[in-house]
């Protein structure tokens, strides 16, 4: 099995950097391969340009980078997003993403007057965070507007089956690395749970 995971942060020191490390390391654990893409250290271009639009390619499409990050999702069967709530949504680097390199002639085609999806038989899998507390995020219904909205609407539209969403709140400036240490647990035991080998 192979994985993608997907990290949005523009800061290479940040939390969610480490998130997407343990993440990784978790699955290689597990006894499967991990690659992470960083999106901000290989300065990904989120900004569609109008000759990636549907009859208007006037330009050669896919761009290298597009074509780079569809080579890696189309070699993986689990795809995993890493990245912080800004304004309880995902950043604008992976929006941008989304529609660049999951839209048509990858993530679908329009077939007969309808989407047909393109990745079925690969799942999804989210590790978010946010400055505010889990309590609130939950009870604010910020966290399943975002699994509604964003994860099963993408999941619906290219044929992704979603395994899991989790949010890890309350990472705020001078977290103490203990509290560090006990969040990043939480990632690799989402990752046990879902892909460690089951014993004979």
């Amino acid at each position: 099995m192979r994985q993608t995971v997907i990290l949005t942060h523009p800061d290479p020191a940040s939390f969610n950097a480490a998130v997407a490390d343990a993440y990784a390391e978790a699955v290689r654990t597990c006894g499967h391969e991990a690659v992470v893409r960083d999106l901000y250290r290989l300065q990904f271009d989120p900004r569609l340009a109008l000759g990636e639009l549907p009859g208007h390619a006037s330009d050669p499409f896919p761009t290298p980078e597009v074509a780079a990050e569809r080579e890696a999702l189309a070699s993986s069967d689990v795809i995993v997003f890493v990245y912080p709530l800004w304004f309880n949504a995902p950043p604008a680097m992976l929006k941008g993403y989304v529609e660049r390199v999951m839209g048509p002639g990858f993530g679908f085609e329009t077939a007969r007057g309808r989407m047909e999806p393109l990745l079925q038989g690969k799942s999804l899998v989210t590790v978010s965070t946010s400055g505010a507390p889990d309590q609130w995020v939950d009870q604010t219904g910020a966290l399943q507007r975002l699994r509604e909205g964003f994860d099963q609407h993408l999941a619906d539209i290219c044929g992704l089956s979603v395994l899991e969403h989790l949010n890890l709140g309350g990472i705020t400036p001078g977290i103490r690395p203990d509290a560090v240490e006990m969040l990043l647990e939480q990632v690799r035991a989402l990752v046990n749970r879902l892909f460690a080998p089951v014993s004979a």
